[in-house]
C-alpha cells in the first residue's frame, strides 16, 4: 500500500468540495480546502478595501493573512479560520462569491496560497479540490480527477446549498455567476483551470452524491493498493 495525494479539479457547483470531504473521511485522509483559502483571502480584501490593482497593497495585505482549518465540535466538517476568526459561514456568501475569482487570479495571491498548500501536502494522505490542484499545486499527484456537470444542474445545486443556509437567490443569477467564474478561471494567465492529460474526468450531472463519492474512492483505492 502507498500513501497518495488526490487532486480534484473542475468547475464550480460540480460537488468538488463535498466529494473531497467525503472521500477524505472515507479514506481517513486530510481534507485541504483550497477554495476556502481563496475565499478567506477575498473576505479579508473586501473587509480591508484592498485595491487589487495595487501590487503594493496586495502584497502588504497577504503578509497579514493566516489561514488554518479546524474540525467543528461535532467533527462533521472543516471550519475555516482567518487570523483566528471562524469565517466558515461568511466566506460562503454571494458577496464573496462575486469577487473570489478575480482575487484568486492575482499572481501574488496564488503564489502565497500555493506555498501554504504544498507545505500541507508534504506528507501525502491528503485530498484537495480546486481549479489548479493537479496542474500546479500537486502536479505529481498520484490521482487527478476533473469534475464537470451541466450548468443548470450546477446552478440548482448551488441554489439548494444557499437555501439550506437561509439565503434565497434566483437560479438564473447563480448560473450567470457560475458562467462568469468559469470564464475567469479558464482564461486567467496564472495557472488557469485546465484538465490535465493524466486526469480522469467525471461528469456528475446524472450522479447523486453517494455515487460520485464512491467513484472517486474506487479510483483512489486502486492507486493505494497498486
Amino acid at each position: 500500500m502507498q500513501d497518495i495525494i488526490i487532486a480534484l479539479d473542475g468547475y464550480s457547483g460540480c460537488g468538488k468540495s463535498s466529494t473531497a470531504k467525503a472521500v477524505a473521511h472515507t479514506l481517513q485522509y486530510t481534507y485541504l480546502d483550497s477554495g476556502a483559502m481563496y475565499r478567506a483571502v477575498t473576505l479579508y480584501f473586501l473587509r480591508k478595501r484592498v485595491n487589487i490593482d495595487s501590487s503594493v497593497e496586495v502584497k502588504k495585505a497577504l503578509q497579514d493573512i493566516q489561514i488554518h482549518f479546524s474540525r467543528s465540535q461535532d467533527k462533521q466538517k472543516n471550519e475555516t479560520y482567518l487570523n483566528g476568526e471562524n469565517v466558515e459561514e461568511e466566506i460562503r456568501k454571494m458577496e464573496v462569491s462575486e469577487h473570489v475569482s478575480a482575487i484568486s487570479a492575482i499572481a501574488e495571491v496564488r503564489q502565497q496560497m500555493v506555498k501554504q498548500q504544498r507545505a500541507l501536502g508534504q506528507d501525502k494522505r491528503v485530498v484537495m479540490d480546486g481549479r489548479d490542484i493537479g496542474s500546479n499545486v500537486f502536479p505529481d499527484a498520484e490521482l487527478k480527477i476533473f469534475m464537470t456537470a451541466d450548468i443548470r444542474v450546477r446552478a440548482e445545486r448551488r441554489q439548494k446549498e444557499l437555501a439550506d443556509k437561509g439565503v434565497k437567490v434566483e437560479v438564473e443569477d447563480i448560473a450567470r455567476n457560475l458562467q462568469e467564474r468559469d470564464r475567469i478561471d479558464s482564461s486567467r494567465s496564472q495557472n488557469p483551470l485546465v484538465k490535465t492529460a493524466d486526469a480522469i474526468e467525471i461528469d456528475t450531472s446524472n450522479l447523486n452524491f453517494d455515487e460520485q463519492v464512491a467513484e472517486v474512492v474506487k479510483l483512489a483505492k486502486e492507486k493505494i493498493n497498486a
